[in-house]
């Protein structure tokens, strides 16, 4: 359309132009002024001289306004042409950074696929994932992370020029780059993480993030581009697995990790069809009175071997596949089934995962397995931790407020750990917090450790909040703690996690010693 339109000013001013060239030829060459003249002498009519000053006044005025009009059109097709482009720049470009984006990728690889037969040159892609990144974001907030990020373009333009810096998402870069023989990759690496780490200051906070870099190169690990942009995203990974600030190369032994990871999230989703993941239960237990109050339901996987996979690893993969709403509701669902044969009093502890936590439709879901099930909602309490709330806090209010209103018990756990424990306190209603393990593991040997779980039990009894302590293994632990006013427990000391049937034995054997051996 806006080349019809170019084309269409072109033509009207070439035409307007011609047919004034043409009609002033015309009458130049036929003496049209004399042959009025003559005609108006012959027969005698009055006035029709001063008849052509008039016609050739109003042809110029006709030119005149019919250049104006070109000249519009012209200015209306300049601004569409702008309007046009700017759409395009951002359709092509990440809005925050204003670096290239995953679009303008496509087409530069469409564009490389096109020029195949020409000779390519040598091409390094690097893969740059940030490290650290989401703590920052969890202490300055959204807002502060937007910067961080504005802040890492701004140092990667100082490297490379920006057309080879590309975003593709949350606090991934990717870097095309041509190479000589000369070119050294991994000093390059080097470099690109020293500049990143240098620390950002957000107002009165001095915030370091890091880097992990992987890169592979074209046409040596692959002849497509495509593929070795996806060869240094392995790489990367790898790179990130071995800690921060770290530069890997990619090698084929990478691709067995790969399908490793690709055949574990199978198994997994496999597992989670068959049902093969079960909740265990730990016990939480009131220590004024030294009975179990509750138990914690805990997801685990036994293999068909009958070794147990630890929940740290398939926990982390069902959240990076996008199988942790199917796992967390099979293990709620399950563990809601078991709890109905509890004991009225007996309450259960579920714990929900961050990734949970985006979902504007989880505290209907849990509403709805609480009535599918028939346990009463008084008797449920979800754990979130303090990362979970900051990604999405206008989210979490109101799911946490439907679950308030439905009479289920909101328990803010690792309490502690996070960068902004009394933020969470002062914006969100919470019924309990359960202070972080690494707390506990070493306060009685530790004045100082000692005097912040004080405070932490101070802070609860001041909001009237109850506290629970997490990993207690040893009496000395639960005496200090039980001096110290703290409301509930839960540990090795107590129990470990056990199968559904042994938790309700644990519920009938109250009188026996709460002692439990770890194997």
């Amino acid at each position: 359309m806006l080349r019809f339109l170019r084309d269409k000013v072109r033509l009207d001013t070439v035409a307007l132009i011609a047919i004034g060239l043409v009609l002033f030829c015309c009458a130049w060459a036929f003496d049209v002024h004399e042959v009025i003249d003559d005609y108006a002498h012959h027969h005698h009519v009055e006035g029709l001289e001063a008849v052509f000053p008039a016609v050739v006044i109003v042809g110029l005025l006709g030119f005149i306004h019919g250049m104006i009009r070109i000249r519009d059109l012209h200015r209306e097709v300049r601004k569409r042409r702008l309007a046009e482009n700017h759409v395009k720049w951002i359709a092509r470009h990440d809005p925050l950074t204003h670096l290239p984006n995953r679009r303008f990728l496509e087409e530069k690889i469409a564009r490389h696929v096109e020029n195949a037969s020409v000779q390519a040159p040598s091409l390094t892609a690097i893969s740059l994932d940030l490290d650290g990144f989401k703590k920052a974001n969890d202490l300055i907030g959204h807002h502060g992370g937007d910067e961080i990020l504005m802040e890492v373009a701004n140092r990667l333009r100082g490297l490379v020029a920006e057309d080879r810096i590309h975003r593709l998402g949350g606090d991934e870069f990717l870097i095309l780059l041509p190479r000589s023989e000369q070119f050294d990759i991994d000093a390059f690496g080097r470099r690109l993480i020293d500049v990143l780490s240098t620390p950002i200051l957000f107002g009165a906070i001095a915030t370091e993030i890091g880097a992990s870099v992987g890169y592979a190169c074209y046409p040596e690990d692959s002849t497509s581009l495509a593929e070795v942009i996806r060869l240094s995203d392995i790489a990367m990974y790898a790179a990130k697995k071995m800690g921060r600030n770290n530069v890997r190369t990619y090698n084929h032994a990478m691709n067995d990790d790969v399908a490793l990871r690709s055949k574990a999230q199978s198994a997994l989703r496999q597992a989670i069809s068959d049902g093969l993941i079960h909740p265990y239960y730990q016990p939480l237990i009131d220590l004024k009175s030294g009975v179990i109050c509750g138990f914690e339901a805990l997801a685990r996987w036994q293999a068909d071997d009958g070794t147990f996979i630890p929940p740290a690893v398939f926990i982390e993969l069902a959240e990076s596949s996008g199988m942790i709403t199917a796992l967390s509701e099979q293990i709620l669902r399950a563990a809601c089934r078991d709890a109905v044969t509890w004991p009225d009093h007996i309450r259960l502890s579920v714990n929900l995962s961050p990734v949970q936590l985006n979902d504007p439709m989880l505290g209907m879901r849990i509403i709805g397995t609480l009535l599918e099930t028939g346990l009463r909602p008084g008797r449920l309490e979800i754990e979130i931790t303090e990362s979970a709330l900051i990604q999405n806090i206008s989210l979490a209010e109101s799911t946490l407020g439907d679950l308030h209103r439905a009479g289920v018990s909101i328990s803010l756990d690792d309490f502690g750990t996070g960068y902004s424990s009394l933020s969470q306190l002062s914006t969100f209603r919470f019924d309990k917090i359960k202070i972080d393990r690494s707390f506990i593991s070493n306060f009685d040997d530790d004045e100082k450790q000692e005097q912040i779980v004080r405070a932490m039990l101070s802070l609860g009894q001041g909001l009237g909040v109850a506290t629970t302590a997490e990993g207690i293994e040893d009496e000395t632990q639960l005496m200090t703690l039980r001096t110290m006013g703290c409301d509930f427990g839960q540990g090795f000391l107590f129990s470990k996690a056990v199968p559904a049937e042994q938790a309700l034995s644990l519920v009938s054997s109250q009188g026996e010693p709460r002692v439990a051996t770890r194997s």
